[in-house]
């Protein structure tokens, strides 16, 4: 009887110890789980974080790009903006100046003048024996009774400013003429003045009403910007 009170003893310390051992081990895997699950759980927290700020920086940065573009788009229209409107000044401009100049030299005495004068500073340019006149056709008579006056007044200025005597030969090309008036079709058109040449034809002076005008406003441009834009940029 004692001996088997003993063997159920043995037995029952043995399956306490078995389970007190089961219990620790489920407890040891537990903890190790739970630091495991800790560990990974802040791996993903970490890693989302991450992917979170970079997707920020990334849209920001795209933001701001955007933003970038547009600033530039609007600067870039206003500039052609100004520019348009600074061009239609010039061009309106010009058009009031091709009108006055019309008007001025349907005068046939202010005409000739100007017609001499042109022919006069080709002539100064050039500096050669001989020279041709081109005109429009329908100036034909106008600039044949300029040729005389300009050779004269040439040769006066060289002899004045150089003391040299200096005659040229002018006479009126015939066979190649400056395009027609402007009639509002298309084409090519002269508002008037001369083509001087000379070498047969390898050297011209434009000293056209076009190509004179060209010139004045081409000059003219920093004043007219100055006075009718001062202050903008």
């Amino acid at each position: 009887m004692d001996a088997s009170a003993e063997t159920q003893n043995q037995i029952l310390q043995m399956t306490q110890f078995i389970l007190n051992e089961a219990k620790d081990k489920a407890e040891e895997i537990s903890a190790k789980a739970l630091q495991e699950f800790s560990v990974e759980k802040l791996k993903v927290v970490n890693s989302t974080k991450d992917k979170i700020l970079q997707e920020y920086e990334r849209k920001s940065k795209q933001i701001d790009t955007q933003h970038a573009i547009a600033r530039s788009t609007a600067i870039n229209r206003s500039r052609l903006e100004k520019i348009k409107a600074r061009q239609d000044v010039i061009t309106t401009i010009a058009g009031d100046s091709v009108e006055g100049l019309q008007k001025e030299l349907k005068s046939e005495a202010k005409s000739k003048e100007f017609i001499t004068k042109l022919i006069v500073q080709g002539l100064l340019m050039l500096l050669e024996d001989q020279v041709q006149v081109r005109c429009r056709a329908c100036d034909d008579a106008a600039v044949l009774a300029c040729l005389g006056a300009a050779a004269a007044e040439y040769s006066k200025i060289v002899k004045a400013e150089t003391g040299a005597t200096k005659t040229c030969a002018l006479s009126l090309d015939k066979e190649n003429k400056l395009p027609p008036p402007p009639s509002g079709q298309p084409g090519p058109s002269c508002l008037g003045g001369v083509v001087l040449a000379c070498q047969k034809g390898t050297i011209t002076i434009d000293n056209t009403v076009d190509a004179r005008l060209q010139l004045v406003l081409e000059q003219a441009k920093p004043t007219i910007r100055q006075l009718l834009f001062h202050g903008s940029s």
